[in-house]
């Protein structure tokens, strides 16, 4: 195992944790009813939830360019 395929490992379980913490907008109800609210659909992210949606696109970005650096080396 080359070195790369640790990093693509850490990486990945970086980026599991990340997407486990985010709270979804998403009510198991409204796919059941039909009713979706979008009073509160276009309302700005800010403090943790900003921080951990930028970190989730970064994260997943090296993972994207680990990953195949990783196919390109074996």
């Amino acid at each position: 195992m080359l070195w790369i395929d640790y990093i693509v490992l850490v990486i990945s379980l970086l980026l599991i944790i990340i997407v486990m913490m985010q709270d979804s907008k998403d009510d198991i109800n409204d796919a059941f009813n039909g009713s979706k609210s979008e009073l509160f659909k276009n309302q700005k992210t800010r403090g943790v939830e900003l921080f951990l949606q930028r970190t989730t696109a970064v994260i997943g970005v090296l993972f994207i360019a680990a990953v195949i650096t990783s196919v390109a080396l074996h």
